[in-house]
């Protein structure tokens, strides 16, 4: 095969509109709904991008998360396999996936996340108020989008907020696909060693935070070593913010661009939870997709995937496929079927935070709306610096003013 005449992916690129996940020209390149894509690290890749194809692989056994696995589609660079940092459940399979899961499916459970909706609105109103303060114009990325998930993932698992710009920091840098394995592996080991400290303390003086939780529920009770919980810890944290960030930050930026939808919003807070699941569809952060493995011969969208061979399930082409959703390339806040969009993926590994995520995303919007109704940005669309290098999609900053 001659890799090189392949599409390359991911597909990424300055471009003047954030909210087109993949552009005309690459499009054009692809072989079809299930074709060819050259990677950023050698080899090539499956490309999964209609819908029910992408929920097929996503629920499908056969295929593997584990990025350490021979012939695995790295998009991202790696740091070397660390056998102290198996908390990260993300890239299990199987059972082992699931022994970390179950330790916190309750944690996230709608009800639970109801229980601390107060503490988001508090958290909300005030990073508002402190932007407020500031008087414009304000960067909402960094006065609003950063701290809300930042300040309400390190009061749910118990890190003091004074450490929120470190871990902040490092977290940037694990999340960019500019840095190298030796640059990521340091920003690992340095929130290792935060976290690992951390828990210690915890050991020694629970408190009522998920962190303290696990220790003596899981730590002490033999279920979980505390390296698994060093790890663990640090993809909730990393996870916890970076995704949020950026689809609040994205979120504001859309309904700026359709004020009506605004107005509509201010007039209307019980419009929020079908707005935000338009947004999650419409802007969809995973740019990138998801990567498997083949670990069996498989039959996806009619294509044989042999085992061995690698795929991508590509979200944000799902989320705007036409037989799903009509007219997926507008944005439609009264769209009855929104709702079906994959921006948490599906199946086994779907995000276990995503009811906090909205939650967030809810309050974020509706307190955005009332407390700033002449809310408006200081560039134009095309002018709006992105941040196409990062894992989740985001703008690098959003001026406004009001």
């Amino acid at each position: 095969m001659d890799v090189a005449s392949l599409p390359a992916f991911p597909f990424i690129g300055p471009d003047d509109n954030p909210f087109i996940p993949v552009k005309g020209a690459d499009l054009e390149r692809l072989e079809g709904p299930v074709g060819k894509v050259r990677l950023p690290f050698g080899g090539w890749a499956w490309l999964i991008s209609r819908h029910d194809d992408v929920r097929q692989l996503l629920r499908h056994t056969g295929f593997s998360s584990d990025q350490y696995k021979t012939g695995f589609p790295i998009l991202n660079p790696i740091p070397p396999k660390q056998e102290d940092a198996s908390g990260l459940f993300i890239f299990m399979d199987g059972e082992e996936h699931s022994r970390f899961r179950r330790m916190l499916t309750a944690e996230f459970m709608i009800k639970n996340i109801r229980r601390i909706e107060p503490l988001i609105e508090e958290t909300v109103v005030q990073a508002l108020e402190r932007m407020r303060e500031i008087g414009p114009p304000a960067d909402l990325m960094n006065e609003f989008a950063l701290p809300v998930p930042s300040m309400t993932i390190c009061h749910l698992l118990g890190v003091p907020y004074s450490d929120h710009d470190f871990f902040q920091d490092h977290s940037r840098v694990i999340m960019d696909r500019n840095s190298g394995p030796e640059e990521t592996q340091a920003a690992l080991g340095a929130l290792a060693g935060l976290l690992g400290d951390l828990i210690k303390f915890k050991r020694a003086t629970p408190e009522d935070d998920l962190l303290s939780r696990l220790v003596v529920e899981r730590v002490d009770t033999g279920q979980l070593r505390e390296d698994e919980l060093v790890s663990l810890a640090m993809l909730l944290l990393v996870a916890g913010h970076e995704t949020t960030a950026n689809m609040i930050g994205l979120s504001a930026l859309a309904l700026l661009e359709h004020p009506g939808q605004l107005d509509a919003l201010r007039a209307d807070p019980s419009l929020a939870p079908g707005l935000v699941e338009e947004l999650l569809r419409y802007i969809t952060v995973v740019r990138t997709g998801l990567p498997r493995l083949a670990m069996e011969d498989a039959e996806i969208g009619g294509q044989q995937i042999k085992a061995g061979e690698g795929v991508v399930a590509m979200l944000s082409m799902a989320n705007r496929d036409h037989s799903v959703f009509e007219d997926p390339d507008d944005f439609d806040p009264k769209r009855r079927e929104a709702h079906r969009h994959m921006a948490f993926g599906f199946g086994l590994h779907q995000c276990i935070g995503q009811p906090l995520a909205r939650a967030e995303l809810r309050v974020a919007l509706v307190e955005l709306a009332r407390r700033f109704p002449n809310l408006r940005s200081e560039l134009k669309l095309a002018d709006v610096p992105q941040r196409p290098m990062a894992v989740t999609f985001g703008v690098a900053e959003l001026p406004v003013t009001w």
